[in-house]
């Protein structure tokens, strides 16, 4: 079979490595031809990726596949005239030079983010009547308000309504739609999507990339063996929310704790003057970490932070980086509710705490947990470690669910009931953030 990807974003773009190119090896490893029409890579820095010059079409292969990669306006910053000028040039583009290059497949899965990629999947579905795979990997329009580039005005509420249209129509030519959310799923029942067609696909981890590994890095990076170290890894926008970590981070009295954030984005300049405002120690920036080295990135860690914004969206959003801390093996910390709260709570792999934005976290919860337990190169020697922050309290975790060890239930300071319930938090409960 050839099976075709329509996708703006592909390798080396980080993007990809959780969608396409997730879906190539296997469909390779089954026989299956694939063949890819995508942009030139410039996701996250917004400038083309060394090895690539900017033209208006270019043909390459990649690991046994046939890339086809068309010209658009390379951005990935604040304005949205930026974002619209990059999906909107993308998608003409891929109409007029690539969708060509997919003609003959026998069915086609497109990443409909961003939906501007609708005019060449409606060329290759009506008039060359290959059936389509629309994946919703991210709610249109909805992620746009999410991610603060709506601002209620004339023209934002315009591209709105044009969205909605835009997006019943590429529901409506869809052999399947696939969702990445029970939440999603919900949403678009009731936008009058028929529930026959609509397919929920957990999404996988790219273990290659996400996978146990020891504590190597930790040197490198100047983390001591007896640090309590919090990784955050991935995107820094608007709608991850992350306005709560440096904030929760001030708060922390523990001289072992160090909060590691890797990443870009457009929020990456406001958290770094809010870090330096604040006189913070315990944080340090990385910036961008190739992908090779995030399965070392992720040994060297004793929790991961995953944070999603208050927009009523990130309640169905599944963050990529779930499955890829699972894949890891560390404990979660999750600043989220919804489908991705549930998720923590369902597989046991961490706590989720409710963060009151607004108030900048003031209030403080806690958890308690053994010291050595998520690491991946075994256990280190030590009681239960604790750790003061105002949304959390991190410890050590199993990297594979299972009860905490019975010392995170010894009372230290407030008694036995408190830390009673601190290992029911453990086990994946609701930690609101305040007491």
């Amino acid at each position: 079979m050839r099976v075709g990807l329509l996708t703006q974003w592909y390798d080396p773009e980080p993007w990809s490595r959780n969608t396409a190119r997730g879906a190539r090896p296997w469909a390779l490893a089954r026989g299956h031809e694939v063949r890819v029409l995508t942009g030139f890579p410039n996701y996250p820095s917004g400038q083309i990726a060394d090895g690539y010059r900017l033209s208006g079409r270019q043909d390459e292969v990649l690991d046994g596949v046939d890339v086809r990669r068309v010209a658009l306006y390379p951005s990935h910053d604040a304005a949205m005239s930026g974002r619209l000028l990059n999906y909107g040039t993308f998608g003409a583009s891929a109409l007029v030079s690539g969708a060509s290059a997919l003609r003959d497949v026998d069915v086609l899965w497109v990443n409909y983010s961003p939906i501007t990629v609708a005019p060449a999947m409606w060329w290759l579905h009506y008039a060359r009547r290959v059936p389509v795979v629309v994946h919703v990997l991210d709610l249109w329009p909805d992620t746009v308000f999410a991610s603060g580039f709506a601002d209620g005005g004339t023209v934002s509420r315009a591209v709105t309504r044009a969205a909605e249209t835009r997006c019943r129509g590429m529901y409506a030519s869809a052999a399947s739609v696939v969702v990445n959310s029970p939440g999603v799923e919900s949403v678009l029942s009731r936008r009058g999507v028929d529930p026959a067609r609509i397919n929920y696909v957990p999404m996988w981890a790219n273990e290659d990339v996400a996978r146990p590994a020891d504590d190597a890095m930790r040197a490198s990076l100047g983390v001591s063996a007896d640090s309590i170290a919090l990784l955050y890894a991935g995107a820094l926008g608007g709608a991850q929310g992350l306005e709560v970590l440096p904030e929760a981070c001030a708060r922390v009295e523990d001289p072992r704790f160090v909060c590691l954030i890797a990443g870009s984005g457009v929020s990456e300049g406001s958290l770094r003057a809010r870090a330096n405002e604040l006189g913070l120690t315990n944080v340090r920036f990385l910036g961008r970490v190739p992908q090779g080295n995030v399965a070392d990135l992720m040994g060297a860690a004793d929790a991961a932070f995953i944070s999603l914004n208050d927009d009523p969206l990130a309640a169905i959003t599944m963050p990529s980086k779930f499955r890829a801390t699972l894949a890891a093996g560390r404990a979660i910390v999750a600043s989220a509710t919804g489908d991705p709260a549930e998720a923590v709570r369902e597989s046991g792999s961490g706590i989720r705490v409710r963060v009151r934005r607004r108030r900048r976290a003031s209030r403080a919860s806690q958890v308690t947990s053994p010291t050595g337990a998520c690491r991946a190169g075994g256990s280190r020697p030590g009681g239960a470690r604790r750790l003061h922050v105002p949304v959390l309290r991190i410890g050590r975790h199993r990297p594979h669910g299972g009860d905490p060890d019975p010392s995170c239930c010894r009372s230290r300071s407030r008694g036995r009931a408190a830390n009673q319930h601190s290992c029911r938090r453990q086990r994946g409960g609701e930690a609101p953030a305040g007491r």
